[in-house]
């Protein structure tokens, strides 16, 4: 095949390359979009999308479990697994052809295979060399593990455990995030006896600190066991088990070990050092508005530091074909994007922290008021517990909206747009939140910042 010359090529077909492939088109670019693997990348084939399916068949289970004190006679006879990764499966599949049907339907024109980029300008395929006025990298993740820990056996990732297809007796989670986390849930939900290894002093540990002790006592009453503020030694595996050692000398031992400290960037191995790239652990270093030290070389993503989220990748390649034709979007800092852990209870959340409000403000400017969810009509029939927290600036805007609680990722959005119209509780108390509704708790906290509570305490 000749080579091939585009006015932008992208590296990589997940969120963050097909976000910047499809806005680049619908501005009038002319788009390649290379992939090695499949479109839609870790995020619909083994991150976010098919662990939701997991948790959603978990929440299906207690639910069942729960029928009685609802007045339904239900119950649980036993978990399918069979059923549960093939319903798993099959969403998947339905977005992986719904999504090559979209960039179809746009005209992008999409290479199967494994890109390596060979000049500032140039992307090579095989044989093939794609040439293109703007690269665009966007090559993504991979599940870090830690020195000396090798992936195997007994010892898993994300990746393996979306595909266990049995449900053990016990796992031991290490890593406390987001993955982990859910992880958690899911499996408890399934009858599982898990143990968290969290290395830092709490679970969530980005997240607000009173919102990740709300988790912990959740957790706690779910029977799910974690271990706070201790480092991982080491692990042995045997044909039937693992046993991790923590550096205190405690141990566990359990059916597997699912390794969930993080995620690394993939970028090794893929021309981005020879060709000058700055560099930095293996991430993309860019300016603000996403371009690399090198002229004609973006990148957008996982590789990018900073948050690792799908809709921060939508948000970035969006961002970076609007800034290629000239239109000078919005730059949204990391802070100011949602982010939403899918266990039970969720945890939400959109701006600063408390404590980081009072180290850039300082703490005697700062206001905070916490709405406990057991004021919120919705939430009592739904059966949760928690809070919606907001910090706000004395006389000023709302810095950030702290949530946890069944279903609350579904308020991150009203959330979303207070911070990032820098919105006062003021403006927002007069509008009224539709009744009864989980939404109404942002109203209330809201409502009590602007010093005009009607059911805060």
């Amino acid at each position: 095949m000749a080579d091939q010359k585009f006015d932008i090529v992208v590296l990589g077909g997940g969120s963050a390359g097909y976000a910047t492939a499809l806005r680049a088109k619908q501005l009038g670019f002319d788009v390649a979009l290379i992939e090695k693997d499949k479109l839609g990348g870790t995020c619909l084939h083994r991150g976010c999308v098919p662990t939701k399916a997991l948790l959603h068949s978990a929440e299906i289970a207690d639910v069942a479990r729960e029928g009685a004190a609802y007045g339904i006679q239900s119950s649980v006879a036993g978990i399918d697994i069979a059923g549960v990764l093939g319903f798993k499966d099959k969403l998947i599949d339905g977005k992986f052809k719904g999504l090559q049907g979209l960039l179809k339907a746009n005209g992008i024109t999409v290479i199967a295979g494994e890109g390596r980029l060979v000049s500032p300008d140039t992307v090579q395929v095989g044989s093939d060399r794609i040439t293109g006025t703007h690269i665009v990298l966007a090559t993504g993740s991979y599940s870090r593990s830690l020195p000396g820990l090798s992936i195997g056996g007994r010892i898993i990732t994300s990746e393996e455990a979306l595909e266990l297809a049995e449900v053990p007796n016990k796992v031991i989670i290490l890593g406390g995030g987001v993955i982990g986390v859910e992880f958690a849930s899911v499996w408890r939900s399934f009858g599982v006896d898990v143990t968290i290894v969290e290395a830092l002093p709490h679970l969530v540990p980005n997240e607000e600190e009173s919102i990740s002790k709300q988790l912990e006592r959740a957790f706690r009453k779910r029977g799910i066991d974690f271990s706070l503020g201790v480092r991982f030694q080491s692990a042995t595996q045997t044909d039937s088990g693992v046993t991790v050692t923590l550096e205190n000398g405690t141990e566990y031992s359990a059916d597997y070990l699912l390794v969930a400290v993080g995620r690394g960037p993939a970028t090794q191995g893929l021309g981005f050092e020879e060709v000058g790239i700055e560099m930095d652990r293996g991430f993309v270093l860019t300016n603000e508005r996403l371009a690399t030290n090198v002229p004609g070389v973006y990148a957008v993503g996982d590789i990018v530091p900073g948050l690792q989220l799908a809709h921060r990748g939508y948000q970035q390649g969006i961002f970076l074909a609007e800034e290629l034709a000239g239109l000078g979007p919005v730059v949204v800092e990391d802070a100011n994007i949602p982010k939403v852990t899918y266990c039970d209870p969720e945890v939400a959340s959109v701006g600063l922290t408390e404590a980081k409000a009072a180290e850039k403000y300082g703490a005697e400017n700062i206001t905070s008021y916490e709405y406990n969810l057991a004021g919120n009509a919705k939430s009592s029939i739904l059966g949760t517990a928690g809070s919606v927290k907001a910090v706000r600036l004395n006389d000023g805007p709302v810095l950030g909206v702290h949530m946890i609680g069944a279903r609350v990722g579904e308020l991150v959005g009203e959330a979303q747009l207070i911070v990032n119209w820098e919105a006062y509780p003021e403006d927002v108390a007069p509008f009224v939140h539709g009744h009864p509704t989980q939404n109404e708790t942002i109203g209330e906290t809201m409502l009590k910042l602007a010093g005009k509570p009607l059911h805060a305490i």
